[in-house]
């Protein structure tokens, strides 16, 4: 964004912290019509109101795509992409692309893969981890500085392992993020999708976020989905009401098993959802097992 402003002789307003709730106002206050957001959902998601479009926002990076969000808030133009500081963007900017978890396509020069976990490339449509490298040499990253295990592990096979499970539209030919690998909830033999989940549950009106994980389940290697969700203020939710809302619009094996509602969700510096602790008190005498729900009720019965 800074190189863009200079060769663009633009104005850059940057700000130490990133803050949801203050940034429509430096939106509007500073007139600033083009942004990068990392993801829309880490915006606030209060009601909307009928001023939501009225701000000078026109243009937008981001690594997910919602047109519902773009209308609400009136925004013309949204270019999807997908990176990493190691990487130097190898999924193409993509204008309005066709699904809301594509990242678009490989840019010229870069060569990509999905893979299964001993890189054996998987069908289209199937989910693996992305795997990137470039055609010519010395254009991405020489590894890890003072960790050759790092560097040995990331570029194995002479490819860079990116960490983040995708799979390709069989219709579009786009490459949609499910995930990041290690917040994937592998349940019954399915990989599922963290993003997916809390984009279903964040559509009902009582929940203002939510963070969906992975706690073990009741058979070796096999695990559960938990979702930790904020509910708006003032609002109340029972989770099997919950359930219900959400078994129109998900596969059964994709409906959390368990809920937990907190104040907040804990937050990393550039304000992402911090999963690492959610997922190791995973489970707690705080949360609502609808299984464990189901057997009360008919034990009362």
């Amino acid at each position: 964004m800074l190189y863009t402003a200079l060769a663009k002789r633009a104005e850059l307003v940057v700000y130490p912290k990133f803050s949801g709730p203050e940034f429509w106002d430096r939106v509007r206050s500073f007139g600033i019509t083009g942004s990068t957001i990392v993801g829309p959902d880490l915006l606030p998601q209060a009601p909307a109101r009928a001023d939501d479009d009225d701000n000078p926002l026109r243009l937008v990076l981001t690594g997910r795509h919602s047109p519902e969000w773009r209308q609400r808030f009136g925004v013309e133009r949204t270019f999807t992409f997908y990176n990493m500081s190691e990487i130097s963007r190898p999924l193409q900017l993509q204008p309005a692309p066709a699904k809301m978890l594509s990242v678009g396509l490989p840019r010229p020069g870069v060569a990509v893969r999905i893979v299964d976990g001993h890189d054996i490339e998987v069908p289209v449509g199937e989910v693996g981890e992305l795997i990137v490298r470039t055609d010519r040499p010395w254009e991405m990253n020489l590894g890890y500085v003072g960790n050759p295990a790092a560097t040995s592990e990331a570029w194995r096979n002479g490819w860079f392992h990116t960490g983040d499970a995708f799979r390709v539209d069989p219709e579009s030919g786009e490459y949609l993020f499910v995930d990041r690998m290690k917040d994937c909830v592998r349940r019954r033999g399915e990989n599922i999708s963290s993003y997916e989940v809390e984009a279903e549950i964040q559509q009902h009106l009582a929940v203002r976020e939510c963070a969906v994980v992975a706690v073990p389940g009741e058979f070796r290697g096999d695990e559960e989905v938990k979702a930790v969700v904020v509910l708006e203020p003032g609002h109340e939710l029972d989770p099997a009401d919950l359930v219900k809302f959400l078994q129109p619009s998900l596969p059964a094996f994709m409906v959390p098993r368990c809920f937990e509602f907190v104040d907040e969700l804990p937050r990393t510096e550039t304000a992402k959802v911090r999963k690492v602790g959610l997922r190791a008190n995973g489970v707690n005498n705080r949360m609502w097992d609808g299984v464990a729900d189901r057997a009360n009720r008919v034990e009362h019965v």
